[in-house]
């Protein structure tokens, strides 16, 4: 079960080591209900930091909803798989076909704010999600292709430097937290 890989996580961090334990606390009553948007104060989504073999560069989406140079990832929708969500929804919002993770286990625990939106004409209420992140290899070389309606492009973007191209102040630590545990898999 899901519960019990984030369960097995070994928080690097004081940020993790609190986010770990909100989630669980979260989770544990009902997992099966978190796994879903129907919980809609809170629901498990996954991430993929997506690198190239050389880890000199990261495959991003620009999202249409806020605007930025982000990294894949999305809802669980009922699938416990996580990593297997999270690889999905790298294939989904890139086109990326030659995919595999950097490693099998999870590299990051966040609990992300979400803001009220629209989407698909439907106003979706502010939330959390309460993200698992894995780190992800694919081939420069594979073709690339935006998801309609999710996000207006695809690139890949250099290591170096990042912060300054995503725009989204608030993730760059954690891009920088998943760049520097790349390196030491790399």
């Amino acid at each position: 079960m899901y519960v019990d890989h984030i369960r097995a996580y070994v928080p690097r961090n004081d940020q993790e080591a609190a986010e770990k334990a909100a989630m669980l606390e979260y989770i544990l009553p009902d997992p099966e209900k978190a796994l879903t948007r129907e919980n809609r104060q809170a629901h498990v989504t996954c991430s993929g930091l997506v690198l190239n073999r050389q880890g000199t560069r990261v495959l991003m989406a620009h999202h249409d909803l806020y605007k930025v140079w982000a990294w894949t990832g999305g809802h669980a929708d009922g699938d416990g798989d996580l990593l297997s969500v999270a690889m999905r929804e790298a294939r989904e919002e890139t086109g990326v076909v030659h995919l595999r993770p950097l490693s099998p286990e999870i590299a990051s625990l966040e609990i992300l704010p979400v803001w009220g939106h629209r989407k698909r004409g439907q106003y979706v209420p502010g939330h959390l999600h309460l993200n698992v992140s894995y780190l992800l290899l694919a081939d420069e070389n594979d073709p690339l292709t935006a998801r309609a309606g999710e996000n207006s492009g695809v690139a890949w973007l250099p290591v170096e430097g990042l912060g300054k191209i995503t725009g989204e102040w608030q993730m760059d630590p954690i891009y920088e937290k998943l760049l520097a545990r790349a390196r030491e898999l790399l």
